[in-house]
């Protein structure tokens, strides 16, 4: 059988575009596009000055968990039908996230296989009307224009992401890549009144400012309601660690401190920061980080995730590990396929979903990239193992 479709970017463009046009199209078929109601409010929200996290059951359920500037951006679809809008913000989260994978500097081959093992993560991101596709390719631009030396548009990417859902914070983990730093620093600087004001142009100062009080205050009690042993969210380390051993008490802290040690501590390899390799494992490395240790991490959210796996399984040199085998193909099933029928729904409503399983493989993933980066042979450009 010939399989060289598989290589074929433009058909692999084509099912993303049109998976993300039949996830919408269904979704709002059957009625199940809470999150688009949520992102849609925002902008009128916004508009007819009222807050922006409160409850509003009659538009939809729970609260709203982004920043003013979300108005902005939601609004070129809010101000469509549904019916044209949705599909329309399916195609776009595609797009972006198409496009940011395709810029990350590896081999043609080596993108499309991070298309392929990301397609399914990404169904599961669209058919909730999630923002996580565009804040992964937000993260991955962050990284490719600093190391393409466009700190203007790096420290855009940056502060866009900040301002919307706080992740894009973690752009800042490339920022000693750059080899502009005070360009950097002043245009963070600048993007971020830009991003600050722009929501004021169509409401006031005054309810803008108040708003990210609001936001701030609603982002501490949404991380108390996500330690609960029942939460769809805490699918992280913190998660598993509360649900396993039913200690839902157990602080966030306790885990984000040797977390944020086991991060830095390749930033100590100073000779290896011009070596794109050990830049891309950084990558994949923010981009599981992210994921595993926040409380808000839902099954949704491993999109971001996901793309660090597939880069850090494409970064492997040839004969590939059993133990990298092993990693691989355990992220496929438990952390990919765990919410689809592929795995029997026994084993994900009585361990995978009780426990915040789906995090595991990416955890163990984590501590390998931390592992390869460590001891990263630059002569060679690989990995001593």
């Amino acid at each position: 059988m010939n399989f060289s479709f598989l290589k074929n970017r433009k058909i692999i463009i084509g099912l993303w575009l049109l998976v993300a046009l039949v996830a919408a199209v269904k979704q709002f078929v059957i009625g199940k596009y809470n999150n688009y109601l949520i992102f849609k409010y925002v902008f009128f929200h916004t508009l007819e000055k009222k807050s922006l996290y409160g409850l509003y059951p009659e538009n939809y359920f729970d609260h709203n968990h982004y920043g003013p500037i979300f108005s902005i951006f939601i609004a070129p679809f809010a101000v469509l039908p549904d019916a044209i809008g949705m599909p329309l913000w399916a195609l776009f989260n595609a797009a972006v996230l198409i496009y940011a994978i395709t810029k990350i500097p590896v081999e043609s081959q080596k993108i499309n296989w991070i298309l392929w093992i990301c397609f399914h993560e990404f169904l599961t991101a669209i058919l909730g009307f999630q923002f996580n596709p565009i804040m992964t390719a937000i993260i991955i631009l962050s990284f490719v224009y600093i190391t393409e030396e466009k700190d203007v548009w790096a420290a855009f990417c940056i502060a866009l992401g900040a301002f919307i859902k706080l992740y894009g914070v973690v752009g800042l983990a490339f920022f000693f890549f750059s080899k502009n730093k005070p360009k950097f620093i002043l245009s963070l600087l600048v993007w971020s009144l830009v991003f600050l004001g722009l929501p004021m142009l169509i409401s006031s100062p005054e309810f803008i400012l108040n708003s990210y009080k609001e936001w701030a205050f609603r982002l501490v009690e949404k991380n108390n309601e996500n330690a609960g042993l029942d939460s769809m969210q805490d699918i992280s380390v913190m998660g598993m660690f509360r649900r396993i051993f039913r200690a839902p008490e157990l602080s966030n802290l306790l885990f984000l401190i040797p977390g944020l040690a086991l991060f830095g501590l390749p930033y100590l390899r100073l000779k290896l920061y011009s070596n794109e390799n050990f830049r891309l494992l950084l990558l994949a490395s923010v981009l599981i980080f992210t994921v595993i240790f926040s409380s808000g991490s839902e099954s949704p959210t491993y999109i971001i995730a996901f793309v660090g796996v597939a880069i850090w399984f494409v970064l492997q040199e040839s004969p590939i590990s059993k133990t990298t085998w092993f990693l691989f193909i355990f992220a496929m099933i438990l952390t990919s396929f765990s919410p689809s029928d592929i795995v029997p729904r026994f084993l994900r409503e009585t361990y995978i979903r009780p426990y915040a399983l789906k995090a595991l493989p990416c955890v163990l993933i984590w501590g390998r990239i931390i592992y390869e980066m460590l001891f990263f042979n630059s002569n060679q450009n690989k990995i001593e193992v």
